[in-house]
């Protein structure tokens, strides 16, 4: 059995952890990002998603916007809806969309929200009409969906992900 072994200098050393600094450095610098605006899906910034201070429709539209969509100027339903106290398999299956999205209707139950529902113009990749509901609680977007009015369609949160 062979055993070698040998003596790094300090030198040698910090003259390896400097030349992997900056190869992690050049790499970092020089990939390049990709951004899926090409794709004609919406983008979401990199900034933080605004849910409160929306009491106007100028607010809403605005936070449809975050996520990149563009709505119609006036919504096609305004309601106020009332979360149930016990949630049953539907609601339940909806409330999962909304915790996926970060969002939580379980601490709103018995609650009176309002539902306002907007047509999405710039949904890709899809003919009919599309939809987007926001369930708003004293000025907080509290839940919502983005969905086609298809009832074999599709329903998903806001971002288009």
């Amino acid at each position: 059995m062979f055993i070698y072994s040998f003596k790094a200098s300090t030198l040698k050393l910090f003259g390896i952890m400097a030349l992997a600094l900056i190869v992690l450095v050049s790499l970092i610098i020089f990939i390049p990002s990709y951004d899926r605006s090409d794709t004609g899906e919406p983008v979401i910034k990199n900034e933080e998603i605004n849910y409160d201070k929306i009491k106007t429709n100028e607010d809403r539209i605005q936070f449809l916007s975050q996520f990149g969509w563009t709505a119609e100027s006036d919504p096609e339903e305004s309601v106020q809806v009332t979360i149930p106290e016990e949630f049953d398999k539907i609601f339940t299956g909806y409330n999962e969309l909304q915790k996926q999205q970060g969002l939580d209707l379980s601490k709103y139950k018995k609650k009176d929200l309002m539902r306002y529902t907007y047509v999405i113009t710039n949904y890709s990749d899809y003919e009919g009409k599309v939809y987007a509901n926001l369930l708003v609680y004293r000025n907080k977007v509290v839940g919502g969906d983005i969905c086609s009015a298809d009832p074999s369609g599709f329903v998903h949160g806001f971002s288009a992900e």
